[in-house]
C-alpha cells in the first residue's frame, strides 16, 4: 500500500510579505487557482493506493488545511486525509517518525511517499512515473531520494553526488551529500554532470525508515514513539494532535542528517521532471511568463521603461518606471522592494520584524479563522476598527476581555449575540455594545454570511487580551490572531 505523506510546515520567510507565520507558503497560490498544498495533494492522489494520505503540519493550521481540502470537492471525495498535528515544529526527522508510526498502525507494511507541500511540479505525469519507480525500489528495502537534474548552477539547493548505478534501474547509490555550494562549486557540479539537486522528497517503507531511525537516531525515535503512544488514544481518522510534552523531547534534526547521510540502503533516483521548491521571489518570477523586457507580473500593474523586474500586487494598482532587476511585492499592509540578486536575504527582514515584535511577521491584515475572517481596517491610540465576516452557522468562542470594550454594527446578515445573561438578535443596520469584562459570544444563525464592523476601545487592544470559556472548535489556548 502506498500512502502519500505531505510535510506542510515552515513559514517561508523568503516569500514575505505574502507568506506569513500564520498563513505560510503551502497556502500561497502564486497567481493560480490552487494553493501549493492543493497542488501537492492533487499530485499525490493518483498514487495513493486506497485514497489514504497524511499531512504533517502545525496544529494552528488544522482548520485552514481542512478548508483547502474541502475547497476541491473531487479531492475531498477521493482522498481520506489524516492530519498529524505537531504542537511545535521539530524538523523533518521527528515529523517523518510520527508519520511512520501512524502508518504502521493504520496500514502495516505501507510504503510512504514523502512530499513537501510547497513544491511546484508542472509535469505531473513525469513525476508519477518517477514515483512509481521509487515505490518499486522502496518495496525492496531501499530508502529512495528524488534527485533533480540541475538546469543551472543553483546555490540555494543541496546537492547529491551520484555513485554507481543500480542494476536494471535508473537509481544510483549516493556517493556523498553536499551542502549548498558557492557559485564556483555550483558551476563545477553542473559541468561534471554527476550531481543532482536534493529535492527533499523521499520514498521508503514505514518499517524501513523506523529501523533506520532506530539504528542511526534512536533518541528521536524514542521521543516520537512516546509522543505517538500518548496521542493514539485520542486520534481520529481526520486528525491526531500530537502530545506536546513528549514531542518537545524530539531533537530538532532533519531526516538528511538523522538517516540519509548514514544509512547504507539509501539510493537516489535522478528525475527530469520540472521542479521548483519556490524558495525565493526570484524563483516565483521564474515560474511566470515574461514580457519582451524580461518582466513578470501578478495583479494590477503598469510598467514603463522597466526590465527584468517582478511586480506583484494584491489589491491596488502598482506602477513601475525605470526599474531594472528588482522585486516589488505589494500587500495591503506591507511592501517589499528588493534587488533580485538579494532575494534570499528577505528572511533577514522577517527576523528583524520578529525581534521587534512587529505583527507583520506573523499576520496579514486579513486573518482567516475557523469561523470566517477579520480584517483590521484602521487602528490608533486606544482604538481599532475591524471588518468581521462570520460564515453561516458558525460562531466565535464564548469569551471576555480585560482591557477593551467592543461596539458591533451589523452590515449584512443577522447576528445572534450573547452578552452575560442575555441572548438576542442584531439585524442589518443595527448595533450593540460589549462592555469591558462582559462574557460574550457572536454567532451567525443564518444561511448567508454575517458581515459586521467592530470598533474596539481600551487601554490595550492586543489579540492576546482574551479569556476563552468555551469553543466549538476545541481551541483552548489564547489565540494569536482573533477569537
Amino acid at each position: 500500500m502506498i500512502i502519500p505523506v505531505v510535510l506542510s510546515g515552515g513559514s517561508g520567510t523568503r516569500l514575505w510579505p505574502v507568506s506569513r507565520e500564520a498563513l505560510p507558503k503551502p497556502f500561497m497560490r502564486l497567481g493560480g487557482e490552487l494553493s501549493l498544498l492543493q497542488r501537492t495533494l492533487a499530485r499525490a492522489l493518483p498514487l495513493a493506493t486506497d485514497g489514504r494520505a497524511a499531512i504533517v503540519t502545525n496544529h494552528e493550521y488544522f482548520f485552514r488545511t481542512r478548508e483547502e481540502i474541502a475547497a476541491l470537492p473531487a479531492l475531498a471525495r477521493s482522498l481520506r486525509v489524516t492530519q498529524l498535528l505537531e504542537p511545535q515544529g521539530r524538523n523533518t526527522a521527528p515529523a517523518i517518525a510520527i508519520a511512520a508510526l501512524w502508518a504502521q498502525e493504520t496500514a502495516p507494511g505501507a510504503t510512504l511517499l514523502v512530499l513537501p507541500a510547497d513544491h511546484l511540479i508542472p509535469d505531473e505525469s513525469a513525476f508519477a512515473a518517477s514515483a512509481r519507480e521509487a515505490v518499486a525500489l522502496a518495496e525492496r528495502g531501499a530508502i529512495v531520494l528524488f534527485g533533480i537534474q540541475p538546469t543551472a548552477p543553483e546555490t540555494g539547493f543541496g546537492y547529491i553526488e551520484l555513485g554507481e548505478r543500480l542494476p536494471d534501474s535508473q537509481a544510483c547509490r549516493v556517493r556523498r551529500f553536499v551542502e549548498k555550494p558557492d557559485a564556483a562549486k555550483a558551476v563545477q557540479f553542473l559541468q561534471m554532470g554527476n550531481f543532482v539537486w536534493n529535492s527533499g522528497m523521499f520514498c521508503f517503507g514505514a518499517q524501513t525508515i523506523l529501523d533506520a531511525l532506530q539504528a542511526h537516531c534512536p533518541d528521536v525515535l524514542e521521543a516520537a514513539r512516546a509522543a505517538w503512544e500518548a496521542t493514539r488514544g485520542q486520534a481520529t481518522d481526520e486528525r491526531a494532535l500530537i502530545a506536546a510534552e513528549p514531542f518537545a523531547r524530539c531533537r530538532d534534526i532533519s531526516i538528511d542528517y538523522a538517516v540519509m547521510e548514514k544509512a547504507e540502503n539509501v539510493v537516489v533516483l535522478p528525475s527530469r521532471f520540472g521542479w521548483s521548491d519556490i524558495g525565493s521571489w526570484r524563483a516565483v518570477a521564474e515560474q511566470l511568463p515574461a514580457d519582451a523586457q524580461g518582466n513578470t507580473t501578478l495583479g494590477d500593474t503598469m510598467l514603463v521603461d522597466t526590465h527584468n523586474t517582478h511586480v506583484q500586487s494584491e489589491d491596488r494598482l502598482v506602477a513601475a518606471v525605470g526599474l531594472d532587476n528588482l522585486l516589488v511585492i505589494d500587500t495591503p499592509d506591507a511592501l517589499l522592494v528588493a534587488n533580485k540578486d538579494a532575494s534570499q536575504q528577505v528572511k533577514e527582514i522577517v527576523a528583524r520584524l520578529k525581534a521587534s515584535g512587529h505583527e507583520a511577521a506573523r499576520l496579514h491584515r486579513t486573518v482567516a479563522r475557523p469561523w470566517g475572517t477579520y480584517t483590521v481596517l484602521l487602528e490608533g491610540p486606544r482604538f481599532k476598527i475591524k471588518r468581521i465576516v462570520v460564515k453561516p452557522r458558525e460562531s466565535l468562542s464564548l469569551q471576555m476581555h480585560h482591557h477593551r470594550s467592543e461596539h458591533w454594527v451589523v452590515v449584512s446578515g443577522t447576528a445572534r449575540v450573547t452578552c452575560d445573561d442575555r441572548s438576542f438578535l442584531v439585524a442589518a443596520n443595527e448595533s450593540t455594545y460589549i462592555p469591558i469584562g462582559g462574557t460574550h459570544r457572536l454567532e451567525n444563525p443564518g444561511v448567508v454570511e454575517l458581515v459586521m464592523i467592530e470598533v474596539q476601545c481600551g487601554d490595550y487592544l492586543g489579540e492576546d487580551d482574551i479569556v476563552r470559556f468555551s469553543d466549538v472548535y476545541g481551541r483552548t489556548e489564547p489565540p494569536t490572531g482573533a477569537a
